[in-house]
């Protein structure tokens, strides 16, 4: 006789019990929990150091237009003019490591409108008065790769600053320290 629904012949199974979590994923040497890079985080920090190698380009370019432009005596402006795009190349190039001694001192620079803003106008300092002689076309050339290059890095940081992608970067930052220093304290 059949009890419960149960057909006649066939041999009641106890219903499957449910199987315990996984342990978390160790890495084989040390027995330390790996973490997964947040994607958005390696895509900024790849992008910041293509930023910082288009920067240090511009700072290449205008130091070979100063040479230039006091070697010759004549144009003495242009020079002073190369001389202070420079700096200025130096500067974005620093602000793209985000070394916290360097923006303790330009808390303007966290924000991604401003270093975008900050990486148009050298693009466009180093762009400024070039000299179309034949003699230097291989200046000229390397002026306008480097000079759009960066004015296309600084609308891609100002439209993301718009977009809020700094802030959202900064909070992930600050997720990834947290957990990263919860690993720490569970391993002591």
């Amino acid at each position: 006789m059949a009890r419960n629904g149960e057909r006649v012949g066939e041999i009641s199974q106890p219903p499957p019990q449910p199987q315990p979590p996984p342990p978390p994923a160790r890495a084989s040497s040390g027995g330390r929990l790996r973490n997964r890079a947040d994607p958005l985080l390696v895509v900024c920090r790849c992008y910041s150091v293509l930023t910082s190698l288009t920067a240090l380009l511009c700072l290449a370019v205008n130091v070979l237009s100063a040479i230039r432009s006091f070697k010759n005596g004549s144009d003495i402006f242009d020079g002073i003019f190369r001389c202070y795009a420079v700096v200025i190349a130096f500067f974005v190039a620093l602000a793209e490591t985000e070394w916290q001694f360097v923006l303790k001192f330009t808390k303007v620079l966290e924000y991604w409108v401003a270093r975008g803003m900050l990486q148009i106008f050298v693009a466009v300092m180093t762009r400024a008065f070039p000299d179309y002689s034949a003699k230097q076309k291989d200046l000229i050339l390397l002026q306008n790769i480097a000079s759009y290059m960066l004015l296309a890095c600084g609308v891609v940081y100002v439209i993301s600053g718009i977009l809020c992608i700094g802030c959202i970067k900064r909070a992930r930052q600050q997720k990834e320290m947290t957990r990263d220093q919860a690993v720490k304290d569970l391993e002591r």
